[in-house]
């Protein structure tokens, strides 16, 4: 039995890194969750946000954290000018991106056993595992895993408003 499940979660530790790496993501273990982010290419604008809240210090401390992280795609999906007021509002801004940080490194392994999670605001997230798709609110994973010097980043297609 042992052999079976070790079997199984080496399969999917190399779907996740062959994910990672087709998402255009690395594995970055020696960078902290603001350094792979903005390396990525795929988060400018959550980058964008973190700055204008003064928060990208935080996400570079030691945490650790993990991040539900929306994809500039995710952003786009925000109804024409809601971005921008929120920047504008500097306060709800902050608690909209930390909507998406959970205190504590959690692995997609330990979010399917998950039905909630409190963030770093003081809200709690529903988890919803349906086979393989998992559900953070109305935000769907999209990538898992991506480990970081102070965390992990699960990419999610959806901004989560608190």
């Amino acid at each position: 039995m042992k052999s079976s499940m070790g079997k199984i979660l080496s399969i999917a530790a190399l779907v996740c890194v062959v994910g990672l790496v087709a998402y255009g993501v690395q594995a970055a273990d020696d960078k902290n969750i603001v350094d792979t982010a903005q390396e990525s290419g795929k988060f400018s604008t959550l980058c964008e946000a973190l700055e204008a809240a003064d928060l990208v210090e935080t996400l570079e401390s030691a945490g650790p954290f993990t991040v539900f992280a929306p994809s500039n795609e995710a952003f786009a999906k925000l109804p024409p000018g809601a971005l921008e007021n929120l920047i504008a509002d500097k306060a709800k801004l902050k608690a909209v991106l930390l909507h998406h940080v959970v205190p504590g490194k959690v692995m997609a392994a330990d979010v399917l056993m998950l039905k909630s999670a409190k963030t770093a605001g003081g809200e709690e997230l529903t988890i919803d595992a349906m086979g393989d798709q998992v559900m953070i609110n109305d935000a769907k994973v999209t990538k898992t895993d991506i480990e970081c010097s102070n965390g992990i980043i699960h990419v999610i297609d959806t901004v989560l408003m608190p």
